[in-house]
């Protein structure tokens, strides 16, 4: 019965979507141990080792936590869209009611984990102010068709909070020791934000129809394909740009292997969306481009640049 509980819960979730972000956050905790500080502070092999189960643990309860929250406030549309119909509220395979212990709990476990990083009390300071960004997600779509860019800065935080995590004593005493988080932050905001906008393609006519914003329901898809493209394109420019803005990376040549693959992808991407000589999008593909392109971009590109900066 639990067994048949819990995988109901991570099916809820859709936990296979953490990879995502977890990549990047794990990229970010491979750079603020292998890149020096200006202001030395050293940490036991001990201490190293908590901060990174701390990661790990906030990273997949507050995003089980934005998900939770996000089935549930959403639950009358997705009872309307065929789409998604089959969701587990609207089907009745969870209660509204274990739909929100299951949230209280996530949150409870992402805030106590954040106590494991203290003495580097930034993290818990933050725990608050960051769940409630992560979970606006998904109002923001009832006001805004910049839902698409409240996303990708969602997903975008992970790096910036795992460096923080991992270094936060380090930041207060330096702020622009932040910088290179930062960096891949804003690249991960404008790779997300674009393949959101491919995603809610499938849903333009219901969204327009009920009152919710997204680019493709009020610009159209071929506009906002064309925007998620544009989105895209400065995520490769900002990547490029990354070895040269900040060298104590030490990132080279299997960076810039993985950074030609991606480029490959990407393209790969938006070209089986939208075959040549064709003006509608190929509904068939989106869920490809959506979870499979990207589940990849996001694994090579993070284990690239952290095997790259560990050898060098």
């Amino acid at each position: 019965m639990k067994k048949s509980l819990l995988r109901k819960y991570l099916e809820f979730i859709r936990f296979s979507h953490t990879v995502f972000a977890l990549p990047f956050a794990a990229l970010a905790c491979v750079w603020a141990l292998v890149v020096p500080q200006v202001n030395a502070i050293h940490l036991s092999s001990t201490q190293i080792g908590w901060r990174l189960i701390g990661v790990l643990l906030c990273m997949v309860s507050a995003r089980s936590a934005a998900m939770a929250f996000n089935r549930i406030v959403d639950a009358r549309f997705d009872a309307d869209n065929p789409r998604t119909a089959g969701r587990h509220l609207p089907a009745g395979q969870l209660t509204v009611g274990q739909a929100w212990g299951f949230l209280g709990s996530m949150t409870a476990i992402f805030i106590a984990a954040c106590g494991l990083f203290l003495p580097n009390w930034l993290p818990l300071a933050g725990a608050i102010p960051v769940l409630l960004w992560i979970a606006g997600y998904s109002l923001a779509k009832r006001f805004t068709s910049l839902v698409h860019i409240w996303l990708g800065v969602a997903l975008a935080l992970a790096p910036i909070c795992a460096w923080i995590a991992m270094r936060g004593e380090q930041v207060i005493a330096l702020t622009s020791d932040l910088w290179p988080a930062v960096g891949l932050a804003i690249a991960i905001a404008g790779w997300v934000a674009g393949f959101d906008i491919i995603y809610a393609c499938q849903d333009a006519d219901f969204d327009r129809g009920h009152g919710l914003h997204s680019l493709p329901a009020r610009l159209g898809i071929g506009i906002a394909l064309r925007l998620a493209a544009g989105l895209h394109a400065a995520m490769l420019v900002v990547l490029c740009a990354l070895p040269w803005l900040f060298p104590q990376l030490s990132l080279g040549r299997l960076y810039f292997a993985a950074w030609i693959v991606i480029v490959v992808l990407v393209v790969r991407q938006h070209v089986i969306l939208r075959p040549k000589g064709s003006t509608q999008l190929n509904m068939g593909r989106v869920n490809e481009a959506f979870f499979q392109i990207n589940a990849v971009i996001g694994f090579l590109l993070s284990a690239f640049a952290a095997v790259d900066s560990v050898l060098r």
